[in-house]
């Protein structure tokens, strides 16, 4: 770790770009803080994990945990959509607002997509090109290359490249660069743990920039998808972009401290105390969920012979908790006046709550279910 260059500045003319060294080689750590936050990490993921073993419906779940990356790693972008927002359906969203609404749909099917080609592709490049490419897909990034590496030079922060707080590599070094990073990926002589892998891959894609739009948010989805790819998560439940929203500026910082001063160890302690924090803050909402739900099925039983499909209505509340009239027909198979009757029985159990405050197009939504995820 002492001996560790990151890379270079070189000179561009006007200005310098950061060209970093390959990373698919042997790495030695020798830092006791590194290694004890590691074994905490290593912990709290295997105790995380345990969900995907005993909740036997814990698909159910997943895509709120989703929607709940999808907002907040689209905040960090200046997305400003919501959990609640990102739950109505495109025609109930404000025009002002569709942008950043289908930005965050983009996110949780890009998500989505790439979990299930894991079974089938390997980690890779192309994996994350098609990930790029569902992300851009229609939204305000779509004449940015979709799944495509940059062919100009790009920059973070600043108006100009001038006034720029960083300049990733040239462009013309982005495809060896991203070799190196899917060498290092399925170098299985390079015996480092895994976590330390994907901070460290995480670190290298955010520097190389590799993409003219939408890295951070590639950068981000990387770490689920490479936990499950791994076999360290059974099911794609651990998100760092909550913890990187709440600690925007460290975040940085640490990037930046590797670049400057050569420092891979500040990193991956900030890294691993995200799996940590993250990891916990897991826990504890499942932990809850599963409490929710013994109050949730105990409510639904003095439902008598209407129990069967509010059962059915929960179900789907736990997947999307926010519906309509018309979905309740729609999922119990009734007629209107019986998914009305349904709806009064879910608001006296508090589990549906009305949140237009309107008489027409009326919305309900599963309130404490959802404010688990806030």
């Amino acid at each position: 770790m002492k001996q560790y260059k990151s890379g270079q500045y070189i000179s561009q003319g006007y200005y310098k770009s950061f060209q970093p060294v390959f990373i698919n080689k042997q790495l030695h750590v020798d830092n006791m803080e590194v290694l004890h936050l590691l074994s905490q990490a290593d912990r709290e993921l295997g105790r995380l994990d345990m969900f995907s073993k005993y909740i036997p419906n814990i698909d159910l779940f997943i895509s709120m945990h989703v929607l709940k990356e999808a907002t907040q790693s689209s905040r960090i972008e200046g997305t400003q959509t919501n959990m609640e927002e990102a739950l109505l359906e495109k025609e109930d969203i404000p025009l002002d607002k569709r942008d950043d609404w289908e930005e965050v749909q983009n996110y949780t099917k890009a998500m989505e997509w790439a979990i299930k080609e894991l079974e089938a592709l390997p980690f890779s490049s192309r994996l994350i090109r098609e990930t790029h490419k569902i992300l851009l897909q229609g939204v305000r990034g779509e004449r940015k290359q979709p799944g495509e590496f940059r062919n100009s030079q790009n920059w973070i922060g600043g108006a100009t490249i001038n006034d720029a707080v960083f300049i990733p590599p040239v462009h013309t070094s982005v495809p060896e660069l991203m070799s190196d990073i899917e060498n290092f990926l399925h170098n299985e002589e390079i015996l480092i743990p895994e976590l330390l892998k994907i901070a460290l891959v995480h670190y290298q894609f955010e520097t190389i920039h590799p993409f003219l739009d939408g890295n951070g948010r590639v950068g981000r989805l990387l770490i689920p998808l490479y936990l499950v790819s791994k076999g360290i998560l059974k099911k794609p439940i651990l998100y760092l972009s909550d913890f990187f929203e709440k600690n925007r500026k460290l975040y940085y910082e640490n990037l930046m401290i590797v670049r400057d001063k050569n420092n891979r160890s500040q990193w991956f302690k900030f890294f691993l105390v995200g799996i940590i924090e993250t990891a916990k803050n897991g826990i504890i909402t499942f932990d809850n969920i599963l409490q929710l739900q013994k109050q949730v099925d105990a409510s639904v039983q003095k439902l008598g012979s209407r129990a069967a499909n509010a059962k059915k209505i929960v179900d789907y509340l736990y997947n999307r908790p926010m519906l309509n009239a018309e979905k309740v027909s729609e999922i119990a198979g009734v007629s209107m006046p019986s998914a009305y009757k349904l709806i009064v029985d879910l608001e006296r159990l508090d589990i549906l709550k009305e949140v237009t405050g309107s008489q027409r197009s009326r919305v309900y939504v599963f309130e404490r279910y959802l404010r688990l995820f806030r």
